[in-house]
């Protein structure tokens, strides 16, 4: 049978042996160089010839072999070489194909662009400091020829001929890099810096050759580029060319490749913290991603990308998915702090790849590996136990409630951004006069690792930068309340009206709130209710809306005793006060100033679903009510409640009886 002929010198040459090897499709791949060489993978279907032939040596090779089509996929740059393998095969009548490498530019102020290599070498005349050469050893002395050998680092393949053309150039010692590409935004930075570059040279080699990531590093570092454009070629594209081979061998190419990404929880950042798990899928990773700060503590060949948000890595690797030298497996390793099902993107990114999946035609595998948390590290150091542990994360949160969060629990653990969020706990200790022990960890399983005992005065002037968790010992904890049942002398209180605590605990009942719904108190008063209701849960909304003075003096007086972040007070009158807030899930009206039905009407035209409780003593309020919501055609349900308490009169204690209250639960459908 017949073999296929490819000529190899890009990426896509050796793409398409491997994609003829694994069909089991015989071919022979002819290679300029013993480095070309070498990075073929050898297989019983793959014949390599490494030679240099000029065309009479091509139509000879072509005579002699026994080939059904030749695939041209050297070099865009390698004009003669494409026209002597494009007249060889004319004249032996072989099929000929040339697949082109997908090449870009990008057009900005910062790049200069040139026709070929002779403009480009007489243009660095004009420059100063030192040039980045990424061109390979073939153009050298053209650009010698011009430009200072002293101010020339050549970046070219680590191959013997390309070394023995940069000594013949004059280019020795360090100022020869030589080094197998592609290469990352992040390395080309680092040779940027390495050797003082002001210039960087390329050929516009497209995203095989890495071109986008030297023009990346060009922009990041502030440096000149200069580019050496070719025209766009005529050609079929890799996924053409596999469907020439199919047509000519009768064979249907299977080109579905393999995106494996590992999502992976690195712990506290430390490699040492890496699980075993963690740690394999970054060794055997193509593609590195995360915080710059993650991966400066990895040294590897992968390529790698300091994104960590889902809108950054969703559209490069959709971008990966379209581009057209995609390797056959593609493995990427996303790092994430800690573990990565505790307080970690990973969850919301691994929703995002589903949907990325289902919508490409690349089998897209997705795992998501565990990793130590910060929890556990700190916790195992302090040999404290972690099940009973309240936790708290402010790492890039607005909390509210902060002391009321700490305040009822012996331990409490705290993930923290920054130094800022480190003063932030200790001044809300001081404020609440918690006396608590504060463990404060620093760097965590790295080698500056610091784990030490704070005061809050300490934590409060704290300057050093970094990121910080710890733990707070609370001897003084005494549980939270898990209902409500306040006394009515637990508040300030004046000459403003104020909710029994009978009829206060029944109403906030029958108001059947939620962790984080969001209250309207209208007629707040004391702020008795919405105090009560606040104190619920620290993720509870309270708005108390009064338009008296000295109430919302009270209010204001009872909101900072009980050290409550989430009641905020509105000066106004309802239904007006209530147009601008945020849409409320339940509202309770302890005084309406006369406009029941307008305050009912805006509440359901705020949320129709909301649930209302109303406090009314008279009989003309209830009367009215009930032409309201025959109107509304709502829903209630009314209690009478009348309470009873013991007084003291000498010896004797006395029942006294209190002013019958209507509590009204209205829902408007």
């Amino acid at each position: 049978m017949k073999e296929i002929l490819i000529f190899a010198g890009t990426t896509e040459g050796r793409r398409l042996s491997e994609i003829l090897s694994k069909e089991k499709i015989k071919h022979t791949i002819c290679v300029a160089t013993k480095y070309g060489e070498e990075v073929l993978e050898s297989t019983p279907y793959l014949t390599i010839n490494c030679d240099r032939m000029d065309e009479e040596a091509m139509r000879d090779f072509l005579v002699k072999g026994d080939f059904s089509a030749v695939f041209d996929a050297t070099h865009p740059y390698a004009k003669e070489v494409t026209a002597n393998i494009k007249e060889a095969a004319k004249e032996t009548s072989v099929p000929y194909f040339r697949v082109k490498r997908n090449t870009c530019a990008k057009e900005t102020s910062n790049i200069r662009f040139f026709s070929d290599v002779k403009e480009c070498a007489k243009a660095l005349c004009d420059t100063e400091g030192n040039i980045l050469l990424t061109t390979g050893s073939k153009d050298l002395k053209e650009f010698v020829s011009e430009v200072s050998a002293e101010r020339i680092y050549a970046r070219v393949i680590p191959g013997a001929e390309s070394i023995a053309i940069c000594d013949e150039c004059g280019i020795k010692g360090r100022h020869v890099i030589a080094m197998q590409g592609p290469f990352s935004e992040t390395l080309n930075e680092a040779l940027i810096d390495e050797f003082n570059i002001s210039v960087i040279v390329s050929k516009q080699s497209g995203a095989a050759g890495g071109f986008d990531e030297k023009i990346e590093a060009a922009l990041n570092k502030n440096i000149a580029a200069f580019v050496i454009g070719c025209e766009d070629e005529e050609g079929i594209s890799l996924k053409e060319a596999c469907s020439e081979i199919g047509k000519i061998t009768g064979t249907e190419i299977n080109l579905k490749k393999t995106i494996n990404i590992s999502l992976a929880g690195i712990g506290p950042g430390g490699k040492q913290a890496f699980t075993h798990e963690v740690t394999e899928a970054v060794n055997n990773a193509d593609i590195l991603m995360g915080a710059d700060r993650m991966l400066e503590n990895i040294r590897h060949s992968a390529k790698a990308y300091p994104y960590y948000r889902a809108s950054e890595i969703i559209p490069f690797i959709e971008s990966l998915c379209d581009a057209e030298d995609l390797k056959e497996e593609t493995n990427i390793a996303i790092l994430f702090s800690g573990d990565s099902s505790f307080y970690s993107g990973a969850t919301l990114l691994f929703k995002e790849l589903v949907s990325l999946r289902e919508r490409t035609d690349i089998d897209v595998k997705i795992d998501i590996l565990p990793g130590i948390s910060s929890l556990s590290y700190m916790c195992a150091k302090l040999g404290i136990s972690a099940q009973d542990v309240n936790i708290i994360s402010l790492h890039g949160k607005e909390v509210t409630n902060l002391a009321l969060r700490i305040k009822p629990y012996e331990k409490t653990f705290m993930l923290l951004s920054g130094v800022k969020d480190v003063n932030r706990v200790g001044k809300c200790l001081l404020g609440a006069g918690l006396d608590c022990d504060i463990y404060l960890g620093y760097r965590l399983s790295y080698e500056d690792e610091e784990i030490k005992k704070l005061s809050a005065c300490e934590c409060e002037e704290l300057s050093k930068e970094g990121l910080y968790s710890c733990v707070i010992i609370n001897k003084a904890a005494n549980g939270k309340a898990m209902a409500p049942g306040m006394a009515d002398d637990e508040f300030i209180r004046g000459k403003v009206p104020m909710s029994k605590e009978e009829i206060r605990e029944v109403s906030i009942c029958k108001l059947g709130l939620k962790n984080d719904s969001i209250l309207y108190d209208i007629g707040s008063g004391t702020g008795s209710v919405a105090v009560e209701c606040a104190l619920l849960s620290n993720d509870i909304t309270v708005y108390a809306i009064e338009c008296k003075d000295e109430a919302l003096e009270l209010i204001e007086a009872n909101k900072n005793k009980f050290l409550l972040d989430n009641i905020e007070i509105v000066k106004a009158m309802a239904p007006e006060g209530l147009k601008d807030l945020k849409k409320a899930t339940h509202a309770f009206i302890g005084g309406s100033k006369g406009n029941l039905k307008e305050i009912l009407q805006t509440l359901k035209e705020i949320n129709p679903d909301m649930r209302v409780v109303i406090n009314a003593i008279s009989l003309e309020t209830i009367g009215e009510l009930s032409y309201i919501l025959k109107e509304f055609g709502a829903k209630a349900d009314i209690v009478q409640l009348q309470v009873s308490k013991s007084d003291e009169v000498g010896s004797y204690h006395l029942m006294k009886a209190q002013n019958p209250v209507y509590i009204c639960t209205v829902e408007f459908r």
